[in-house]
């Protein structure tokens, strides 16, 4: 059958296998739905531990309910002490932490005359704050075990220089800066960081709310690769830098977005 620019080659993602993961005990934030799931999934597929947070409680539920060794928290990531005593449970629940994948976010469009300080404010409590506090949250676990991996999720919409999302574009463009401080820092506890910068993901969401005509003619004029970027592609680079594979790779920038920047 003949495939039109709009569809996605179908890819073998559960027949990869990254050995040295099996056992692991993983982290997730922002885990219920989009990326964050198919992230969730990929672990569980790799025979770990997995523990997420997410403020979808139906969501969050359901999708632990269907995967083995998976633990699920609810959790407004906006409310610190919540979510460090969420993340405190999960660790119990896992037996630790090996992993952790910074991925809660939310891409709330806005023009910049809106932006109240308030406003600012709320966003960066989702964007930015928990990802320094969740990270604060496991260092203890890791040196313990003698190391870790942490998977920061940026966004490739600051270097595409796309609009309509100010503080949201800012917020994920630190992510490369706390990635490179991190990986310093934590670098002699053999604790490695790194950055995944997705492009335009097709998760339920963005084609509900953001993908139009416009949206797919911007894809297949500026994708190089043919085809749609799915929540399994960004899942695969997460795995690899979680995995032993990776044991000499940190500080670094991995961008999935077919091209596009």
């Amino acid at each position: 059958m003949a495939m039109n620019n709009h569809d996605t080659p179908p890819v073998a993602f559960a027949g990869v296998q990254f050995h040295s993961l099996r056992g692991r005990s993983v982290l997730v934030t922002g885990g219920a739905s989009g990326i964050g799931a198919d992230i969730v999934r990929a672990f569980a597929g790799q025979g770990c531990q997995v523990g997420f947070l997410d403020r979808d409680t139906a969501a969050g539920e359901a999708l632990a309910a269907s995967l083995p060794q998976v633990h699920f928290r609810a959790c407004d990531v906006t409310d610190v002490p919540a979510m460090q005593a969420a993340l405190a449970a999960l660790q119990v629940a896992i037996g630790g932490v090996d992993v952790l994948v910074n991925n809660v976010a939310h891409d709330e469009r806005h023009s910049i005359e809106s932006v109240t300080p308030a406003y600012f404010d709320e966003r960066v409590a989702i964007n930015l704050r928990p990802h320094f506090f969740a990270t604060q949250a496991v260092l203890s676990s890791m040196r313990a075990r003698g190391g870790g991996a942490i998977v920061n999720m940026g966004s490739a919409s600051w270097k595409i220089k796309g609009s309509g999302y100010a503080v949201y574009a800012t917020c994920k463009s630190s992510m490369l800066g706390f990635t490179r401080v991190l990986a310093r820092e934590l670098g002699p506890d053999n604790i490695r960081v790194n950055c995944v910068v997705p492009g335009w993901v097709m998760t339920e969401r963005q084609r509900a709310l953001w993908l139009d005509e416009a949206g797919e003619r911007a894809m297949d004029q500026n994708h190089c690769i043919p085809g749609r970027i799915v929540g399994q592609d960004i899942a695969h680079m997460v795995l690899f830098l979680a995995a032993d594979t990776a044991r000499m790779v940190t500080a670094a920038e991995f961008v999935v977005d077919a091209g596009w920047s």
